[in-house]
């Protein structure tokens, strides 16, 4: 019997709604006769911001034991107040292991790095496996909020020496893109090659949602859709200014679909009143409902800020399954790899309204493009983002 622990901030648990990684991954490696799980996540969920009034005992049992630790919580993702309460979360989760039998592997999602840096030290003591998901680049991706030459640098050090403690103490490596594994292993001298595993989702549970949950327009409406946070590192003004150009040329007929809900809602609503833009701004969705919504639009945009640390992210893996062609303007060279590859869209440069206006004009125009596109991108998802295929490299990993 192995015993595998999970440590996973940024997670769902049983009984919430959500598309999960890990608990993904957990449902897989749940075998009474080859594993015992623990899921140790925090009180409070990122995703609402709120804590969780749910005692560990309360929780349904699903086979897998959860452990819901003490955090304080905060408002803003970037804050210090965050930072304090990973500093909390870190502290009660050293002293749960100190506490615990020891397990076999220790598999963490990065960030954050002070909780991940304690489960480095406690496993080295312990000669434990601990083995890293590396779900986001800190501090790359908040010095793209707050870049300050040479200032941020000094304020983020710190953080970036945690990062790489991380990185360069982990046995194995994963993480959901290879720009962010080669990042890690250029500290790493012990792992020769990481596992790369986009976010990816599950496929039939896709299409499910979307035959429940599809509806079928008729009000001669051209919907563009977005999905995810509202904030810093999301470029919405760019589509709208280019909805702008659009609608002075005579193209009156679009409509915005946004779904989602972050720090700069408020301000991206008034900049589309302001400029006359006809949007749906829906605010957070379940997952089934958001599925029904994206599949009732007819091309997506994934437009990202200029310096962004972000690569292959959720977003594009449920464009993916939708089958709908995708405007990218976002500077990942390994997305927009995809995107020139299996011809599922088009890339524009980075902030370029016009470029992004003529793209759009293309699609409304071309119904078969579209079509062609959109084939692409969904046998783009059934080879490289449905979960039931890629996820068994973790899967291998953790129980080899």
């Amino acid at each position: 019997m192995k015993k595998i622990v999970i440590i996973a901030q940024y997670t769902s648990i049983p009984g919430e709604n959500g598309n999960s990684r890990f608990k993904y991954i957990i449902e897989k490696l749940i075998d009474k006769e080859k594993n015992q799980v623990e899921l140790i996540t925090t009180k409070f969920y990122h995703k609402t911001k709120k804590h969780r009034t749910i005692s560990n005992d309360e929780i349904p049992n699903e086979g897998y034991k959860v452990t819901l630790l003490d955090e304080p919580g905060y408002k803003n993702n970037i804050s210090l107040k965050r930072f304090y309460s990973h500093h909390v979360f870190a502290k009660n989760l050293k002293k749960h292991l100190e506490n615990i039998d020891k397990p076999d592997i220790i598999y963490v999602a990065v960030p954050s790095f002070e909780m991940a840096k304690v489960v480095s030290k406690y496993a080295k003591k312990n000669n434990v496996k601990f083995i890293i998901d590396i779900q986001d680049l800190w501090p790359e991706a908040f010095k793209m909020v707050c870049n300050i030459p040479v200032l941020s640098d000094l304020i983020f050090y710190p953080l970036k020496r945690q990062a790489d403690f991380v990185y360069k103490n982990a046995d194995e490596i994963i993480a959901v893109s290879d720009t962010y594994a080669n990042r890690a292993l250029k500290v790493n001298k012990k792992v020769s090659k990481a596992v790369s595993v986009f976010l990816g989702t599950d496929l039939d549970e896709f299409d499910k949602a979307k035959k429940d949950y599809h509806i079928l327009e008729s009000d001669g409406l051209f919907r563009i859709a977005y999905i995810g946070t509202l904030g810093y590192s999301y470029d919405l003004k760019c589509t709208i200014d280019a909805l702008e150009i659009l609608k002075k040329k005579g193209i009156t007929n679009l409509l915005f679909v946004v779904m989602g809900s972050g720090p700069l809602q408020k301000e991206f609503e008034e900049y589309a009143k302001e400029k006359n833009i006809d949007c749906e701004f829906t605010g957070r969705l379940d997952y089934e409902e958001m599925v029904g919504k994206l599949c009732s639009c007819d091309i997506a945009v994934n437009p990202i800020t200029k310096g962004a640390a972000q690569s292959i992210i959720n977003k594009v893996g449920d464009y993916a399954a939708s089958g709908l062609p995708v405007i990218n303007t976002q500077e990942s060279l390994e997305y927009r790899k995809l995107v020139d590859d299996y011809e599922i869209g088009f890339n524009v440069e980075n902030g370029n309204a016009n470029g992004l206006a003529d793209k759009i004009e293309i699609l409304y125009n071309d119904e078969n493009l579209r079509k062609k596109m959109g084939q692409n991108n969904r046998k783009l998802a059934e080879e490289k983002f449905d979960r039931k295929k890629t996820y068994l490299a973790i899967k291998e990993l953790l129980e080899k």
